[in-house]
């Protein structure tokens, strides 16, 4: 397959990763601009020092005050102990970098303008209430669910929707190269991370052709692939193609609070009438072209039908941030297929600076009003106080609750601890499994064989607070066997946590984990 696109190899050649390149990148220069930032920072904070009398009272005054207002505050619990452990060691520090988070100094601009998208598109795709009054969604409180989601963006539930799950990277690599060879329209891709190789270089090939043809096909990453694995001149290089290409929030030498909030989606919509959605980036590791950490298992699913039109207007919100003259219509105006399906399928997405926290709101649903199981898949377990106690409370009513976790880590500090949580929640009756082949980085709920949800969102500070994500909520469709049964046979390749193995961790993950917890809100 890696002989089928020479063109786009020449056209897109990697990066050379050497010393020489490195010295003179924008990458260390930024990296020096911030670095000079924090200098003068430092330097202010001595200064104030030298009047260490008043200083010292000013401190213990201002050091009160920030506890009384932290308490007051509203924030989750845990991230005001992590405040309150940041002022009491460093108060006026603390209390700068407390402020200057809270007030989104550096993304005001951007932040507008999501509000803007999302009212703008507001009712751009309007709920069916025939749909949202059947009896069946009445009785399990899914019709509850879809008026909240929709509280914070245009994601009605829909009826007419077909939807396939992928167990793996390889399974949706496949179907999504003969998907976009249909298109005839447009295609539209947006992505956590696109890294150089087969994977990207044959999708790129396609969308090559495809832009040759009239396709109007555009490519939307986080900023952070510039730190990592794309140049930073990778939008004129796509032009270059004919495809239109953003990266979101790009790293500049400036201190910004606009690093905090990532793109952390995965869509890709084709005409409208096909959609994919769930954890896999576009990048070799996610279908184990390249091994990293042991196997990569992940997971997606690809709508077809009315429900794709909630991530064509998802990509739209994000991609119009930054453009004048806003487009919807000729878009959304674009029928879908007929399609007939059992179940229910809702789109969302989730915007972090709403304070409302859509992503772990869906999964608090799930758990609370699960009757027989709650099966999970997830890369990451760094919990707030609300997830930690709907756990805890579905296993010990009786709930089978359980939760599989990466066996080899891709950050050794988040599996440190996720650690941390192993004792309280198995306590609790969680049963916590650790994927023995590699890494899990898969986002994937499933419940009493009619609930399931996989998308882009999770168990983690990051996600549930922090990052644009979207997922795809399922009830009753035919693709929740599936689904479960994937659970069971990745399953069937785990060791389970037990008693024994938490007292027998290895000390080197409880001294990291019982540090990196007090900053875990923070991560």
């Amino acid at each position: 397959m890696a002989q089928r696109y020479p063109l786009i190899i020449r056209l897109l050649p990697k990066r050379k990763k050497n010393l020489w390149k490195l010295v003179f990148s924008r990458l260390l220069l930024i990296l020096f601009l911030l670095f000079v930032q924090l200098l003068i920072l430092m330097a202010g904070y001595r200064w104030l020092t030298q009047y260490r009398t008043v200083y010292n009272v000013f401190r213990v005054t201002f050091t009160v005050g920030m506890v009384v207002y932290l308490f007051n505050c509203d924030m989750d619990y845990a991230a005001k102990l992590t405040w309150l452990a940041i002022l009491s060691l460093f108060p006026i520090p603390g209390a700068i970098l407390l402020w200057y988070t809270m007030n989104d100094i550096g993304h005001r601009t951007i932040m507008a303008r999501v509000y803007q998208m999302i009212y703008d598109s507001k009712n751009k795709i309007r709920q069916n209430p025939a749909v949202l009054s059947r009896r069946e969604l009445i009785l399990s409180g899914t019709d509850d669910l879809c008026r909240y989601v929709n509280r914070s963006g245009c994601f009605p539930i829909y009826k007419n929707t077909e939807v396939t799950y992928f167990p793996s990277g390889e399974d949706k690599y496949e179907a999504l190269l003969t998907e976009l060879r249909k298109a005839k329209r447009f295609i539209f891709l947006e992505y956590f991370i696109l890294g150089e190789g087969l994977m990207w270089g044959s999708i790129l090939s396609i969308l090559k052709e495809k832009a040759d043809e009239g396709v109007d096909v555009r490519v939307m990453y986080d900023g952070m692939c510039e730190m990592s694995s794309l140049s930073f001149d990778y939008p004129d290089r796509m032009k270059k193609l004919g495809i239109r290409c953003k990266d979101f929030a790009p790293i500049r030498p400036v201190i910004s609070t606009h690093y905090n909030y990532r793109d952390h989606r995965k869509i890709l919509v084709i005409d409208n009438k096909v959609a994919f959605n769930g954890g896999i980036n576009l990048s070799d590791e996610y279908i184990n072209r390249v091994r990293r950490f042991g196997h990569w298992k992940d997971t997606a699913v690809m709508l077809k039908g009315e429900a794709v039109s909630s991530f064509t207007l998802m990509f739209l919100q994000m991609w119009n941030i930054t453009e004048r003259l806003p487009e919807w219509d000729r878009f959304l105006a674009i029928p879908s297929d007929p399609v007939q399906a059992r179940g229910y399928v809702m789109p969302y997405g989730d915007v972090p600076m709403d304070g409302d926290k859509v992503g772990e709101n869906v999964y608090l649903d799930i758990l609370y009003r699960a009757k027989t199981y709650v099966h999970i898949m997830t890369p990451y377990l760094i919990l707030d106080g609300e997830m930690e106690s709907a756990l805890k409370y579905a296993a010990m009513r009786g709930v089978d609750v359980k939760i599989i976790l990466p066996g080899i880590p891709d950050k050794p500090y988040a599996y440190a601890i996720a650690k941390t949580y192993y004792k309280t929640l198995t306590e609790a009756g969680v049963k916590i499994y650790e994927y023995k082949p590699g890494f899990v980085h898969a986002k994937v709920f499933v419940s009493d064989s009619c609930k399931a949800v996989v998308g882009s969102v999770n168990l983690d500070y990051r996600s549930l607070y922090h990052h644009f994500e979207c997922a795809t909520y399922l009830y009753k469709t035919d693709c929740i066997p599936d689904i479960e049964r994937d659970f069971q046979r990745t399953l069937r390749l785990c060791r389970t946590v037990t008693p024994v193995s938490i007292r027998n961790e290895k000390f080197r993950y409880k001294i990291l984990g019982g540090i990196m917890r007090i900053v875990a809100p923070l991560l």
